[in-house]
């Protein structure tokens, strides 16, 4: 496979392309806004002779969608929905320019990379490849490229889906990011399909005490006191509890390493590079994320703050907010920033199986397993509409790759290799369901 300039394969192209537009997004309402992002991707889909629609309901977070009629108008359309947004990278942490689009050792990097405009590249070519050839999908596709995604969809997909419900009309299903991706267990390969997610609760802490000078004997200290709550919620082994969709993932991960193990920690480490993403799915985490507090070294402060990034399993959320309760202390102030539903669609759906499909005509032979995603997409926005959706990002990939250590991680990559696959699989499937 060629690596340099027009020789390389369109979804390469495109991908790198969407990379080397700056969409950061630190969240609160702080972006650099994904406008020229929506309009390259309108751009494109205007020459496949689509009509873009935009909606920009706050200045520069924009959203983009088109609707490809297909050959059978009495089925449901099917939306094919990515996010415009990326993490912030800090570009002295990277051994690459973050936003270059660099090409290097069989790989793209830069941020975006994997999270997620390798899928809206995948998308676009998928779609383009189709209507090129003079063809069309089987069913009508709604294409929405959403803004704000990294900050909870709440300036893009709930906006969206409130203000633009027309968009989706006759859509029942999604089809989104992360899943479809190859793991190894042993020298085994498997695909792991998203079939739910995990609820989102952004949380503040906020600990008040004595201002006072940084010499004096002072226990009314508001940062030890948001320290004691952060340590003690961080550092909270949260028990094992298993859903449908995960007792299903973990017996299908026994099979596939033929083993009896009953421990499901003991079950996700034998899936090797993506054990910090199925160990996730088992349990609630809480994780600290920033830490607020003070002004002057010698200036003890009369408050401190921190964020708290928790994820609970569909439907335990409140359950989760009293056990936080319990552990950070009365004395500490809960805020909830914000708070979005967890989802558990069918693994048992036509979708389901011409997903699996697709990815047997191109893999023939690899399992396809179901698992709950500890993260969140803006399927959690579509749902509120009744539109059912799943993670299927198809990539294969080595097996030595730490591949959901690029979500949000330094030097995030993808091989060129799997992008090329997974615009073919997303392109049969489009063909096909």
């Amino acid at each position: 496979m060629s690596t340099t300039g027009s020789d390389l394969p369109e979804v390469v192209r495109i991908a790198r392309d969407l990379i080397r537009i700056d969409t950061t997004n630190w969240g609160g309402g702080r972006a650099e806004g994904e406008r020229e992002a929506a309009r390259f991707v309108g751009a494109y889909l205007e020459g496949l002779g689509l009509e873009p629609e935009y909606y920009e309901p706050i200045p520069r977070r924009t959203n983009v969608m088109a609707r490809v009629r297909g050959r059978n108008p009495d089925k449901p359309a099917l939306v094919l929905h990515g996010h415009l947004d990326v993490v912030p990278a800090i570009a002295a942490d990277w051994s690459v320019d973050p936003f270059a689009g660099e090409i290097r050792d069989g790989m793209l990097w830069g941020r975006g990379a994997v999270d997620m405009k390798d899928m809206n590249a995948m998308i676009l070519t998928s779609v383009a490849e189709i209507l090129r050839a003079g063809e069309l999908p089987e069913r009508d596709l709604i294409l929405v490229f959403f803004a704000d995604e990294e900050n909870g969809g709440i300036e893009g997909s709930h906006l969206v889906v409130t203000e633009r419900a027309e968009w989706f009309d006759g859509a029942t299903e999604a089809i989104s990011e992360v899943g479809g991706y190859s793991i190894a267990v042993g020298d085994r390969r498997a695909y792991l399909l998203q079939v739910g997610e995990k609820a989102l609760i952004w949380i503040r802490l906020r600990a008040r005490g004595r201002a006072g000078h940084g010499s004096r004997v002072h226990p009314d200290n508001a940062v030890t006191r948001l320290a004691e709550a952060v340590v003690a919620l961080g550092r909270t082994e949260w028990p094992v509890t298993l859903t449908a969709t995960t007792e299903t993932m973990l017996a299908a991960l026994r099979d596939l390493a033929d083993s009896q193990e009953a421990d499901p920690d003991t079950v996700a480490i034998s899936t090797g590079a993506a054990e910090g993403f199925i160990r996730s799915t088992l349990r609630t985490t809480t994780n600290p994320t920033a830490l607020t507090a003070g002004y002057k070294h010698n200036v003890i402060p009369d408050a401190a703050e921190a964020l708290i990034d928790v994820r609970t399993l569909p439907g335990s959320e409140d359950e989760a907010l009293a056990d936080i309760r319990r552990i950070v202390g009365d004395d500490i102030d809960i805020e909830i920033v914000v708070r979005d539903i967890g989802l558990e669609v069918p693994f048992e759906c036509d979708l389901v199986d011409a997903m699996v499909a697709a990815l047997g005509r191109a893999d023939p032979g690899v399992p396809v397993i179901p698992y709950l995603m500890g993260g969140g997409t803006d399927n959690k926005a579509l749902a509120a509409l009744g539109i059912d959706g799943y993670g299927f990002a198809p990539l294969r990939l080595p097996a030595d790759m730490d591949f959901t250590g690029m979500f949000h991680g330094v030097d995030e990559r993808v091989p060129l290799d799997a992008l090329v696959f997974g615009q073919r699989v997303l392109t049969d499937l489009l063909r096909t369901y």
